[in-house]
Parts: structure tokens; sequence; C-alpha cells
């Protein structure tokens, strides 16, 4: 009889306990930020769509496009890895923005009404644990290899 409440306390207790819950990205408003003296950048995406604008006043009226299935279905398996309460905490890699090596970038990440933001890091230099989210939501502009 122990045998048999145990199992049943196991499963009923069990099913809320994965050591990862799944984070939906279609709630959630994605922003990464590049910029340097001479370069701007900024990348929104949200619900499938992305925008992307180079004009760091705001003025510029951006068209949101779709994002394909397939690069949708990616997105969401890389948005799933990150863990967002580290994002405050990431270190970057390198430290080529102190000397104009390279513009500043953020990632900013607005999720069920918290914002995570990452510190400053270089512009293609990523922290890792963010790195490939990163290159794929930067896979979207047509100036990635601009800066």
């Amino acid at each position: 009889m122990k045998l048999i409440s145990l199992l049943i306390l196991t499963l009923f207790l069990g099913k809320g306990c994965d050591s990862k819950t799944d984070q939906d990205i279609n709630t959630a408003v994605i922003e990464y930020v590049a910029n340097t003296r001479g370069f701007y950048q900024k990348i929104q995406i949200e619900k499938q769509f992305v925008s992307i604008t180079e004009d760091r006043t705001g003025n510029e009226k951006t068209k949101p496009e779709k994002i394909s299935d397939e690069d949708w279905k990616t997105l969401i398996s890389l948005f799933e890895e990150v863990d967002l309460e580290e994002i405050k905490d990431l270190k970057s890699p390198t430290e080529k923005r102190f000397y104009d090596g390279a513009a500043i970038a953020n990632l900013q990440i607005t999720y069920k009404g918290v914002t995570y933001k990452s510190p400053s890091f270089d512009h293609g230099f990523p922290p890792y644990e963010i790195k490939k989210l990163v290159n794929k939501i930067n896979s979207f502009s047509k100036q990635d290899d601009e800066y």
C-alpha cells in the first residue's frame, strides 16, 4: 500500500518539476542594439516579426518583416536555451569597445513583464551564453558585416 501511494504521489507531484520551464518566445520582445559614434543598429523581434533601424533618433519608420518558419523555429530553440535570470551577470569575452575597436552592443529581453538586460559587450563578440542567440538575431540584418 505504501508503494502504491508513493507512486501516485510521485506522478502527481513530479509533473511540475521540470528542471527548466519552457519560455514562450511569442510573449517576448527581443531588442539588440549596437552603436558607436558612426554606427547605429537596432534589431527588434516580436511575434515572428523583425524590425531593423539605423536611425538612433527613433524617427525612422520601419516596416516589420515576417521571419521565416524555419528561422523562427531556430530562434525559439535558441531562446529556450538562454537563462534569462543570468543575462545581467554575463561577462564580455573581449574589450574592443573600450578603444573603438568594436561597436557597443546590448541585448534586452522583455518577457512576462520583466526586462532582462545584458551588460555591454562588443558587437560581433557576445558572451558565450548568448552567442548563438545574438548571432541568429544579427543574421536578420543585411548590415551584419558592415562594422
